[in-house]
């Protein structure tokens, strides 16, 4: 931390500001104190406050979404930082807001803070999209849940014969469903022919008993969930057309074994296009959180537990380990049956989540593409992969032209 800065330290809450200014360069730091509001008018107070005393570095703690409005205030007029919560903890009983912004500037000066990573922008609103994403996502599940719950109740067993309740075939017969259709035989007669399950299984798992509310709230559910599928949609495209401007990162990140293009999408919104905040791939591995963790102490180690890092991409990195290590002759499935007896299959899966999490860092960082260097593959599965990958692209708005590395090279 470089000295002869005036620093400034703000406790952030929902509708205040505790803000403590200080010379780091004084032997006995003196603090002058001042408390703000959290509206647009206070934090631009706040700004002509701290510019008339000249500060030049700021330190906040990042109090759940409230540090958001005065990052925003503030960015570009001051070197900042943001500091997790809890590297800036009191002692039980020793906590002032005035004493949680001093202590913010001491430990910074003494460099005990523990700062996030906060992107610029247009990289944070890459992340607000792709995270809102992952959140209707979860709602689908969610209400997948309840919709099944709810089928229960009605005593219609119509996924224990069906793969999936939400197909083409299974929409038609719970659209009927809801609108008052209770004959198993005409419900059942809504599946297509190449359904698997036979006409009397359907008419068997079909013949329930349905109140009118039970069809009412089942109306109720398949409206939401179009409602949810449609605003996937849109949101997807919004999110391609935001990082249209990285369409060749984003083919380069969708080539790596169990990630696709929406996966991409959210690895550069988390890290960047190039990955350039961090120095190396451990660097990234350790800030993702897939790395072991370290608790020594006396010589004896007490815990190799990973650092919890950044949930989205660990929960990214965990789904894509799970799908790599699927993909028959990769070298990723012939690593993860290595270490599957020695490991255990969690340690193991979260090994692949490591090694893709250093895969990513090389791409970004290096401008390279990966090269399967795995067992010879079925090139029929290599077709699919390749034209899953296009389809995906071209539906979100890239254009697409496929050239084979080594003829790149002869170029």
């Amino acid at each position: 931390m470089q000295t002869g800065y005036k620093i400034a330290g703000i406790d952030v809450h929902k509708k205040m500001l505790a803000v403590v200014v200080c010379d780091s360069q004084a032997e006995v730091l003196e603090f002058e104190r001042r408390r703000f509001g959290s509206t647009v008018s206070e934090l631009r107070h706040l700004l002509a406050w701290l510019q008339e005393r000249g500060v030049q570095t700021v330190v906040m703690e990042s109090t759940a979404q409230y540090w958001k409005p005065v990052w925003l205030e503030l960015e570009g007029k001051f070197v900042l930082h943001l500091a997790h919560a809890w590297s800036n903890r009191a002692r039980m009983g020793r906590k002032t807001d005035f004493r949680d912004a001093i202590r913010l500037v001491q430990r910074l000066l003494s460099g005990d803070l523990i700062l996030s990573y906060v992107p610029e922008a247009g990289q944070r609103m890459w992340r607000t999209l792709t995270r809102h994403r992952q959140q209707l996502i979860r709602d689908r599940v969610r209400l997948h849940s309840q919709l099944e719950s709810l089928l229960q109740e009605m005593q219609i067993k119509l996924s224990s014969v069906i793969s999936d309740l939400l197909g083409v075939s299974g929409r038609r017969m719970l659209r009927a469903l809801s609108q008052g259709q209770t004959d198993p035989g005409q419900l059942a007669a809504l599946a297509d022919p190449r359904l698997e399950a036979r006409p009397e299984q359907l008419r068997d798992a079909l013949n329930g008993r349905s109140q009118p509310s039970h069809c009412k709230l089942l109306a109720l559910f398949l409206d939401r969930l179009a409602l949810l599928e449609a605003q996937l949609g849109e949101l997807e495209q919004l999110i391609a057309e935001e990082l249209k401007g990285q369409a060749e990162a984003v083919v380069r990140i969708a080539e790596l074994p169990g990630l696709g293009v929406n996966s991409a999408h959210q690895i550069l919104a988390e890290v960047g296009p190039q990955a350039a905040v961090f120095a190396s791939a451990a660097a990234l591995a350790s800030w993702v959180g897939v790395c072991p963790g370290r608790q020594e102490s006396a010589g004896n180690s007490r815990s190799n537990h990973s650092p919890k890092g950044n949930p989205p991409m660990r929960r990214l990195l965990n789904q894509a380990a799970h799908a790599a290590v699927k993909e028959d002759g990769s070298y990723l499935q012939a690593v993860f049956r290595h270490w599957l007896p020695t490991l255990g299959y969690n340690k193991a899966i979260w090994a692949i989540a490591h090694k893709i999490c250093r895969l990513i860092w090389k791409v970004l960082h290096d401008g390279i593409h990966y090269l399967e260097r795995g067992q010879l593959t079925n090139p029929r599965s290599l077709k699919r992969k390749r034209q899953k990958l296009v389809a995906q692209l071209r539906k979100m708005g890239y254009q697409v032209q496929l050239t084979p590395l080594l003829q790149q090279a002869q170029g």
